[in-house]
């Protein structure tokens, strides 16, 4: 994005922001004088050994994450960047005492963050009604009923309910169910040997904050609250089961729940989720479904509220009082990931005003740093990186000409939002009250439960975003075939308007065709055009993708990260193959937009070298090893150097680019690159 900033007006915005000056934190920093980085490389390590290495090394042996980081590289740089422009937006709305409407909302919700001698002089007080719900339960059904509303504010469920496009009718709503249950990142927490000091940390955690709520008997309670998670965890689907579009589509009549997964009172917990109205959901892990309600059947009613009570102030703790708030840090953050200092307020305020009325303080954020021209420079990429894939589909030569035909009319299908929403979110019956920091959390997630349920039984609004314009994202959403860039990532080390081109493509340009391949990916290829789950490959056809999808998956699953700990492949397929897709398109696009002539060479690099050293610069960056381990089970994402090294071996650019040999570490025999797209 560039360095000089439009300011927004009355007019045009919701309220207004002053510009930013080009020495402050909210200006935008370049990468070198065209781009790239020249001084974060590595020379001394070649490419065939390590692109990732070459291009970022210099960078990483002097980068330090931050005390208040997990991790840190250009993403977490770009969050920094969008955190303190957001805060100049709210600290604005914040000091207005004569604001009306979203600049009100906005202010009072952040004020209510940054009144900290108020939040601790209330204790634990802003508990009491919700533990006292809790404590007054008297049967199953009441804890079901309890389950449900937690939909609407602060604790679990076993089952998590949410009203999203029906996969298979994708004009209209439908009500989904997942498991649940688990407190901890992923069910291998609870079963694998290498988590056991976060376990034995969980047990003594769930003890203290029983303790602080004034539950009785915490050490009791919170042993049979981790006994009770680790039943439910196995007979829980695994992450990488959780994410096969076939086999999480399983509708059932509301009325038939019952037969599904008896003992537990779906009624109830319809009701509780205000979901009374449905009369069919969509049950994702189905076979999970009646193991975990007999997990729930079996249990002393006793823990069951203990463990709603422990929930509700396990997620409340960051807005109550110092006690509850650092006692969540020291777990929640130390503990599980590997962070040694809480964030500074300020920073947590502003992520709590863009989680809660994002699209609010979005509408004046997007007036102020992102000018129209970016958008327009924005569709100009995405109509190249599309030209590329429709390029690529058609000369693939693993393909039948049926399933071609259906891969471009998918194609031509695509949607595409860029920056921020046309329609903006209506805060306007969502009532934030100075001096009430718990209760405007609790209202705030009513609030986006009530829109969100309120949807079922009407059209699908294809306008909605699932992302603000801040974040440092983008997505594909594939019931609406629609890839959705926010304004925030529309910057270097992503994209530089002043930049060279060739690092424009490496990186906005690959995530650009990321986006796209993911409706194309392992699991985007199962929906069509119109965003409808259905089956629209020959059979060969699929079975060759998945031949080489397998092949990738192999290449990751034997990548180790740390010391006995590998990628697994399985789990991060789908952006695996996107990376790979993604950087594929990138490269071709570039090598359109030089309309016949020859690229430039600069500073002694090629336009093909250029285009992967944008790639690579996107994702340098490190991670605590406890974070590390935390994602290595949790995120359907590879880590930042297996993002770059693993796919550029696949790909034959590369080896031409950087006169890769065999017998260089990164060398891959042609026969044995994975060819998808």
């Amino acid at each position: 994005m560039k360095t000089l900033w439009l300011a927004a007006t009355a007019a045009a915005a919701l309220f207004a922001v002053q510009p930013a000056t080009a020495d402050d934190l909210t200006s935008a920093p370049r990468m070198g004088t065209w781009g790239f980085d020249l001084d974060g490389r590595d020379p001394a390590t070649p490419p065939g050994k390590s692109l990732f290495g070459y291009a970022n090394g210099g960078y990483m042996e002097k980068l330090v994450i931050p005390a208040d980081r997990s991790s840190f590289g250009a993403f977490n740089a770009l969050d920094e960047l969008s955190r303190a422009r957001l805060r100049a937006v709210i600290e604005q709305a914040a000091a207005n005492a004569t604001a009306t409407g979203p600049e009100a909302q906005v202010g009072a919700m952040y004020r209510s963050f940054m009144d900290e001698q108020g939040v601790e002089a209330l204790g634990a007080k802003p508990l009491a009604a919700d533990l006292a719900r809790i404590r007054a339960a008297h049967s199953r059904s009441d804890i079901a009923r309890l389950m449900g509303q937690t939909a609407k504010g602060f604790g679990q469920s076993f089952f998590n309910p949410q009203v999203f496009d029906d996969q298979k009718d994708p004009l209209k709503y439908a009500v989904y169910l997942s498991q649940g249950g688990l407190t901890l990142p992923d069910r291998d927490y609870y079963l694998d040997a290498k988590f056991e000091p976060q376990r034995k940390a969980y047990a003594a955690y769930v003890e203290r904050m029983l303790g602080l709520a004034g539950w009785p008997d915490p050490a009791a309670r919170a042993k049979a609250i981790v006994a009770m998670e680790t039943e439910v965890a196995k007979v829980s689907w695994t992450r990488a089961e959780r994410r096969d579009d076939d086999k999480t589509y399983n509708p059932y009549e509301v009325a038939k729940l019952a037969a599904l997964a008896p003992g537990f009172d779906w009624k109830a917990f319809l009701a509780g989720a205000d979901l009374s109205a449905a009369t069919r959901v969509i049950a994702a892990e189905n076979t999970a479904f009646p193991k975990i309600a007999a997990v729930f059947a079996k249990t002393d009613p006793e823990t069951l509220k203990a463990w709603l009570a422990f929930t509700t102030v396990d997620q409340a703790s960051p807005y109550l009082s110092k006690q509850f708030d650092e006692l969540h840090f020291e777990f929640r953050s130390k503990a599980l990931n590997g962070t040694p200092q809480e964030q500074p307020r300020w920073k947590r305020g502003v992520a709590l005003v863009d989680n809660n009325l994002g699209e609010a303080a979005g509408k004046v954020y997007v007036d102020a740093y992102f000018p129209p021209e970016q958008k327009a420079r924005m569709e100009s990429l995405v109509a190249d990186l599309l030209t590329a894939m429709k390029g690529r589909i058609e000369k693939l030569d693993w393909m039948s000409p049926q399933t071609k035909d259906k891969a471009l009319a998918k194609l031509a299908q695509f949607h595409v939002k860029i920056g921020y929403p046309d329609k903006w979110r209506d805060y306007s019956r969502l009532k934030i009250v100075d001096g009430d920091l718990y209760g405007n959390v609790e209202r705030a997630s009513a609030f986006d439960w009530d829109f969100r349920a309120a949807r079922l039984n009407k059209p699908v609004d294809r306008s909605e975003w699932e992302m603000t314009p801040a974040t440092i994202n983008a997505y594909y959403s594939s019931t609406k075939n629609e890839i959705v860039f926010p304004a925030a990532i529309l910057q270097p080390p992503f994209f530089d308007p002043k930049g060279d081109m060739a690092v424009n493509y490496g990186g906005i340009g690959a995530v650009i065709g990321h986006e796209i391949t993911h409706g194309f990916d392992d699991q985007g290829r199962k929906s069509d055009g119109d965003g409808r789950l259905s089956e629209w490959w020959t059979k060969a056809d699929a079975e060759k993708f998945q031949v080489q999808a397998d092949r990738l998956g192999a290449q990751y699953s034997a990548t180790e990260v740390l010391p006995g700990a590998k990628i697994n492949g399985e789990l991060t397929m789908g952006e695996n193959i996107a990376d790979l897709g993604g950087l594929l398109l990138a490269l071709d696009a570039y090598h359109v937009s030089l309309k016949g002539q020859p690229a430039p060479v600069v500073d002694g690099l090629t336009g093909d070298q250029r285009v992967f050293l944008g790639w690579a610069q996107v994702w340098r960056g490190k991670y605590r090893d406890d974070y590390m381990k935390q994602i290595l089970v949790s995120d359907p994402h590879s880590p930042p150097q297996a993002r770059v090294d693993v796919p550029v071996r696949n790909i034959d650019a590369f080896y031409e680019a950087f006169g890769i040999k065999p017998g260089d570490p990164m060398y891959i025999p042609p026969e044995k690159r994975v060819r998808i797209w």
